[in-house]
């Protein structure tokens, strides 16, 4: 491992902490997360080990869906705290040696936002209109949408004003899709890159990179048809001028794009990742694998050989806040559907086996922090968080309503965290006072609900456990930091039983996971330096995984 604090190239070997601001501490008791709330628990992320964190968006914005509606890029929304908050939050981190990286949106706004307000008000035809996406709609008297394309939030993409334009819209209706084409959206970008490192940002994530920009014509699309186009909105070659245009400000700044890419090429994937592009992208094929030996070999190997002739390392993660947490998407039967990574695996009443989660989970960090490249942690997975039931009267999560309830949505992986095992919210309101919230109140109901016994998973519980989740990455990555094996680099499979994944990172560093039906033997080796269970006589047990020293 580099030097995390003085190195340029940090984040070809990091550990990255995702944090949602709503839900990780709420420091003045009104319920909902803050920047005040994360100031004080910095420490906590220090000793957890981890060399940067991402924010999800705190822009100011109406929350239509979770702060990824930005009504102002460059300014702090008043429910989380101030710029000069969010301005003392990255120094106070950067002293720490952990970086900051902020989450940019380009593909839409919020209909709040002044472009979009203004654009409504000036009428069809005018310049306007033309940052976004409007059209006349189709049928006698217009009252079709203008093309077929479906919402990534169910239901249709898109929304007839009042006039009679329609508005082009891949999320929900309260996120306008900005017109790309357009220079004057280029250039408001650009600048918003600056104003974030310029205050310290050293990083910025990219959400929804692939869908900026779309076939001017806005055809009819089938995406069920193989014979058909390529997508008119996903994964288009004008994006690579735009991230390349990107690459150049955030070299001024030593800064690193990090792309969310829902692109299932890998060879059209990799392409983001030459070096005058972005400097790494989520791995989602990883996450979506079931859990089975062959085919996690497979997205290793795959995603190995695609990021090397471009010379980017891999990116590792387990979970983030759209998806189901990794305790229970692991713990449902192996034959679910949903095991792997897609939206129908948030499903109301699908049943996990907690036990048997919570043991995968554990190898599947092992898994994950020894792999070449950097890796990616959720807030909550250090402490083996299973998906929270949030009843239906209480989910705000626009997936839900626009699947006229049948999808539960994404709140059940964004309830917030445990802090203590009681007292109210379970310790996360007001964490540098337990007295209350401000003036000494009693602090408010958090925003999701907690479930009954949620202080079951709460960090003070599991510090003084030597054998918690939380226990378990700390430990690991520790060890990671220190092992000049993992982060960057080579690594080579070795020969192993049926079901087990064996390979070494160096000459005397080897990881083992069992994810067989029988317990494995292990190869030869001097120490083991961390494993994620005990071992059973000698022989790596069902579901656990351990660093060796060879």
């Amino acid at each position: 491992m580099r030097d995390s604090v003085s190195d340029t190239s940090w984040w070809r070997d990091a550990a990255i902490y995702q944090v949602y601001v709503r839900s990780f501490a709420d420091g003045d008791g009104d319920g909902t997360g803050d920047l005040a709330g994360v100031r004080a628990r910095l420490p906590y992320l220090a000793e957890l080990g981890v060399d940067a964190v991402w924010f999800t968006p705190w822009y100011v914005s109406p929350m239509a869906d979770g702060g990824y509606d930005v009504a102002d890029y460059r300014a702090v929304d008043p429910a989380f705290g101030t710029l000069d908050e969010a301005e003392k939050l990255i120094a106070e981190a950067r002293a720490l040696g952990i970086r900051t990286i902020v989450d940019i949106v380009p593909n839409h706004v919020s209909d709040a936002h002044p472009w979009f307000r203004a654009a409504l008000a000036a009428g069809p035809g005018s310049p306007e209109r033309e940052l976004f996406h409007f059209r006349p709609g189709r049928g006698p008297d217009g009252e079709l949408p203008p093309n077929n394309w479906p919402s990534q939030f169910n239901g249709e993409s898109w929304t007839r004003h009042a006039d009679g334009d329609w508005y082009l819209h891949l999320f929900s209706e309260r996120q306008p899709d900005l017109n790309w084409a357009h220079p004057a959206v280029r250039r408001e970008h650009e600048d918003v890159l600056r104003f974030w490192f310029e205050r310290g940002a050293a990083g910025v994530r990219i959400d929804s990179a692939a869908l900026l920009a779309k076939d001017p014509d806005l055809p009819d699309w089938d995406e069920d048809d193989p014979r058909g186009a390529p997508s008119p909105y996903v994964d288009r070659d004008e994006l690579h001028g735009i991230y390349r245009s990107w690459r150049a400000i955030a070299d001024a700044y030593d800064g690193v794009l990090i792309g969310e890419l829902w692109v299932p090429e890998p060879e059209r994937f990799s392409r983001y990742l030459r070096p005058d592009e972005l400097h790494t992208a989520f791995n989602f094929d990883f996450l979506a694998r079931p859990w089975d030996a062959a085919e996690l070999r497979a997205s290793i190997d795959t995603t190995l050989a695609y990021h090397a002739p471009v010379g980017a390392p891999a990116t590792w993660v387990l979970c983030n806040h759209d998806v189901t947490r990794t305790v229970t998407r692991y713990g449902r039967d192996d034959a679910d559907p949903g095991t792997g990574f897609d939206f129908a695996a948030k499903r109301f009443g699908t049943p996990a086996d907690p036990e048997r989660g919570t043991r995968r989970a554990r190898a599947a960090a092992l898994l994950s922090l020894a792999l070449p490249g950097s890796v990616y942690l959720y807030q909550g997975e250090e402490l083996g968080l299973p998906e929270a039931d949030v009843p239906r009267d209480r989910i705000v999560d626009p997936m839900h309503f626009r699947s006229e309830g049948r999808d539960p949505g994404r709140d059940g992986c964004r309830v917030p965290l445990p802090w203590r095992p009681g007292g109210p919210a379970y310790g996360f309101s007001d964490p540098a006072d337990a007295g209350g919230g401000a003036g000494g109140a009693a602090p408010a109901e958090p925003w999701l609900p907690q479930p009954p016994g949620w202080g079951t998973y709460a960090v003070e519980r599991q510090e003084d456990d030597p054998r918690s989740m939380l226990h378990l990455y700390r430990e690991a990555l520790r060890l990671r930091r220190g092992e000049p094996a993992l982060g960057d680099g080579p690594m080579r499979w070795l020969d192993a039983p049926g079901g087990v994944l064996s390979f070494a990172r160096s000459d005397d560093f080897v990881c083992v996971v069992n994810l067989a039906a029988e317990p494995a033997p292990l190869p030869a080796h001097r120490a083991v330096l961390i494993g994620s269970g005990p071992l059973d006589e000698g022989r790596l047990p069902q579901d656990t995984a351990v660093w060796l020293r060879t």
